[in-house]
């Protein structure tokens, strides 16, 4: 048989074939076929090889376009053929199964280039029956076409064997040896001395690849090549960047102050650390600068927020321009600034600083057409001559700067012990702390959690509040801080759970199964006997564990703590779930979540009540949860343009005065019968995105 569409051929060194080789070759017994790669066609085939394709004919094989139900796998390893072909002169044994009309036919086919009359090059395929294989094996090997996961065989040199199409896709060349394939030597060294060992060895590392340096989930082991009974190993990789790049964007969330992008209050307790460990090596002192902006109030008030949120970046960049690189300029929150210092000659170092810092921040800013000034009241604090932790560095800094306000404002402070006033008032609401829960002073206001899809309350976020005296009405805000510095924290906090307990059985009792939420203190998740309260808690009032929600502070979960891993795995295994609460503003780390019992993540307020423009941290996080099939809930919806938006992205639950401002108890049946619907609850924590009914998160 000749084929009149080659009219003329190559040179042998690449293939090519003659009129009489296709003549020759129309008499082989076995399939031998040509497949143009650029037109996804058969060129030519043998009498074999067009009735192995269920074929009447070669103008009929020919016509056929192959490339019409080819899948992208496939067609992608057609793309790496053409390439080895022409960089290689490459040729390959592959085991593979045709579907002509519908019927699988495995083959082992031998596929080689050849250049066609034009110069293009083609694949040249000689085939033989497959020996019976049993299904797995033929399953597999499909499999290992068309998987995603990267698949290498190496001797133990790291000269490679085999590659799947998706390894040969990754690779930088055909002959990348894994000492090239690993960007960091010192992880190669680890798998080589793994492989010798016998051992099993997984890594997340980066590597180099075609597509530029990826980050990738590696895992070897050691085996034998069945080709030449050589030691090899066998590698498999998984990419995994945009998780990494998820993981990173999140570790600069949690550190860094989303309006400005300074640091935040998680990062300087950080870089504090680690400052303090240099210091006492080298004998220097530090310094932290407190900042609060006179006059940005009448800027917010008279501007509005907007202008306030470009005055704040405006402030944020001067700092930076004016302190050196080895200062610290964080964004605590609000107009409030801090900048740690470090220097051998740290009083002479803070005069220049805070000199810069004055004439920096007062220079005028354009905002909305109008020009405004602001200027800095600043404190200081010495360390180690002030205190010798962060806190109370912080905290003396925050009296010096108060003080330069008091002094007329736009000054400077440093801190001196007649500053204690306020230490004063302090030690005065200590002691009215101490009488308050045996005074019956403290109650708890209750927060209705609605479900976003069938607008029903699903359960009631317990809040803290204390009836001073003198005072009225105080949120936690004001007296959590001084609770848990002087340890009142642990029966105020066992009060709280309590207290809330009773109040969802009561409510149960009333045919309102809600879920109710405590919010409870870091420290109290460190008292050894708080499984056992809970415990007896729970026995004493009939409750039942999975009606109950604990909410823990998302800077709980920084670092490695296995102490609080345990005992919310105790709690956990009582029946009780777990939130996270305020996300967005501490610094959790969300690759960690899954050592923790968390099941529904609360995003802070801040993140929801800003303008649509400022939310993609916020969609990030939405996204990244879903990711990690939590169960979401929004918090501080305030408007109708904040629910939609809520709706929008698909989130569980939410909560915030557009439905109601929390209330006393025996107000929480009033507000349900004003929202005109019964009450629907629910005792099952939410386990993943998509539930229409739940645990909404603590708080």
């Amino acid at each position: 048989m000749t084929d009149p569409r080659s009219q003329a051929s190559g040179p042998a060194d690449n293939q090519a074939l003659t009129l009489r080789g296709y003549e020759a070759l129309s008499l082989v017994s076995e399939p031998i076929w040509i497949f143009d790669l650029d037109r996804s066609r058969v060129h030519w085939a043998n009498r074999a090889a067009v009735a192995i394709w269920g074929a009447s004919t070669l103008d009929e094989l020919c016509a056929r376009d192959m490339g019409a139900d080819m899948s992208p796998a496939v067609a992608h390893r057609l793309l790496q053929y053409r390439t080895d072909f022409t960089a290689h002169d490459a040729s390959f044994n592959e085991q593979w199964t045709l579907y002509p009309k519908g019927e699988p036919t495995p083959l082992v086919v031998r596929v080689s280039g050849h250049r066609l009359a034009d110069g293009r090059m083609a694949m040249l395929c000689h085939a033989k029956a497959a020996a019976a294989a049993a299904p797995e094996q033929l399953r597999s090997l499909e499999a290992l076409l068309h998987t995603a996961v990267m698949i290498t065989m190496y001797l133990l040199d790291g000269t490679p064997l085999y590659r799947n199409p998706a390894a040969r896709a990754s690779a930088r060349s055909h002959e990348q040896a894994l000492s090239d394939r690993v960007a960091d030597g010192a992880i190669h060294k680890n798998l080589m001395e793994a492989m010798r060992a016998g051992e099993i060895a997984t890594a997340t590392l980066a590597v180099r690849t075609a597509q530029g340096e990826r980050w990738h989930e590696l895992s070897a082991r050691p085996c034998w090549d069945p080709v030449t009974g050589k030691r090899a190993m066998l590698v498999s990789e998984a990419d995994v960047s945009a998780l990494k790049r998820t993981e990173a964007h999140a570790r600069f969330l949690a550190l860094h102050d989303t309006l400005t992008g300074l640091p935040n209050r998680a990062q300087v307790i950080e870089r504090f650390s680690a400052a303090v460990a240099l210091l006492q090596e080298a004998g220097s002192e530090a310094a932290l600068i407190s900042i609060d902006l006179d006059g940005f109030k009448s800027v917010n008030d008279t501007l509005g927020h907007g202008a306030g949120d470009a005055l704040l970046v405006q402030v944020a960049e001067r700092l930076r321009a004016v302190t050196r690189s080895t200062d610290m300029v964080a964004r605590l929150g609000g107009d409030e600034f801090l900048i740690l210092v470090v220097s051998e000659e740290i009083l002479a170092e803070v005069a220049r600083v805070c000199g810069r810092v004055a004439g920096a921040v007062a220079m005028p800013v354009s905002l909305s057409g109008v020009e405004v000034s602001v200027t800095p009241s600043m404190g200081v604090s010495i360390y180690p001559r002030d205190g010798l932790d962060l806190d109370t560095l912080m905290r003396k800094a925050d009296m010096a700067m108060y003080a330069s306000k008091e002094r007329g404002r736009n000054s400077l402070s440093y801190y001196q012990e007649r500053m204690g006033t306020a230490a004063s008032d302090r030690a005065t609401m200590e002691a009215q702390l101490r009488g308050a829960l045996d005074r019956d002073q403290f109650e708890l206001h209750y927060e209705p959690i609605v479900c976003v899809a069938t607008h029903r309350v699903v359960g009631a976020e317990a809040r803290l509040h204390w009836r001073h005296p003198q005072r009225g009405l105080l949120g936690p805000e004001v007296f959590m801080a001084l609770c848990e510095s002087t340890g009142l924290i642990h029966p105020i906090g066992r009060w709280v759970f309590d207290t809330a307990l009773r109040q969802q059985v009561d409510w149960a009792r009333r045919g309102w199964t809600l879920n109710m939420s405590a919010n409870l203190p870091p420290s109290v998740f460190r008292d050894p006997d708080v499984v056992r309260h809970v415990e007896q808690a729970l026995h004493l009032v009939g409750g039942d564990a999975t009606a109950v929600t604990i909410g823990i502070k998302e800077s709980q979960l920084f670092g490695n703590d296995e102490e609080l891993a345990r005992t919310l795995a105790s709690l956990a295994g009582l029946g009780l779930s777990f939130a996270l609460d305020d996300f967005g503003t501490g610094s959790s780390n969300l690759a960690r979540l899954h050592k923790f019992p968390i099941k529904t993540l609360k995003i802070d307020k801040s993140f929801i009540q800003v303008g649509g423009s400022e939310r993609p941290p916020a969609d990030l996080i939405v996204s990244m949860c879903k990711a990690l099939k939590l169960g979401i809930v929004a918090e501080g919806v305030e408007t109708q343009e904040q629910l939609d938006w809520v709706r929008g992205r698909g989130i569980d639950r939410f909560q915030g005065s557009l439905f109601s401002m929390p209330v006393p108890a025996q107000a929480f049946g009033g507000v349900l019968d004003a929202a005109g619907h019964p009450v629907v609850g629910c005792n099952r924590p939410i386990s993943g995105p998509g539930e229409t009914a739940g645990t909404p998160g603590a708080s």
